[in-house]
């Protein structure tokens, strides 16, 4: 027994080492030269300070800001909670929960009842840490933003375009406004 116990611990050592010391730090390695930014979380600072991170959404508080994608991870946007909510679309629960959102999106936005209101609003995404929003959604919020910061709603919308970036690789998921990013530039002297 021992002459096949050794062999097997001695290649149980060997593998754990590699894959799981040796392996991992090599691709860490890789990844901080390669994609410095990236590898590190994508954060985002002003002033030397790190605001948050172009990869999860945060709450915004007040008219004067964006509003982000609802969350599903915890409280707030935890990313130790990360997940969808796991109900689906014929869920008596999410159901109720998306009238409510949609009840809560059009009188934040001002917006009439007949007023469609974007999916991204009223729902989590995937992860529940969505850190972006459709440029739609963008659009009817523009108008309370403008209000609430007295500048003009083109102002507002140029910024809204200027923060819209495009499909992946060209023709990969749907364009997007960071609200993070969106918001900083709001704040923008």
């Amino acid at each position: 027994m021992r002459r096949q116990l050794v062999p097997a611990l001695v290649v149980f050592l060997f593998f754990t080492l590699l894959v799981g010391v040796v392996y991992p730090l090599a691709v860490t390695g890789v990844a901080r030269i390669a994609f410095p930014s990236k590898s590190q979380g994508s954060l985002v600072r002003r002033g030397g300070v790190v605001v948050g991170s172009r990869l999860i959404g945060q709450t915004f508080g007040g008219p004067r800001y964006f509003q982000s994608r609802p969350s599903a991870a915890g409280t707030g946007y935890d990313g130790a909670a990360s997940g969808a909510s796991n109900l689906g679309p014929s869920s008596p629960v999410l159901l109720a929960d998306v009238r409510t959102r949609i009840a809560a999106y059009r009188r934040l936005n001002g917006l009439a009842a007949s007023t469609p209101v974007p999916v991204d609003a009223v729902t989590a995404s995937g992860s529940g840490l969505d850190s972006e929003i459709s440029p739609a959604n963008a659009r009817l919020q523009a108008p309370r933003v403008a209000r609430a910061r007295g500048v003009p709603l083109t102002q507002v919308l140029a910024l809204v375009r200027e923060n819209t970036h495009g499909r992946s690789l060209g023709f990969l998921g749907e364009p997007g406004v960071n609200v993070l990013e969106l918001n900083l530039a709001l704040d923008s002297p």
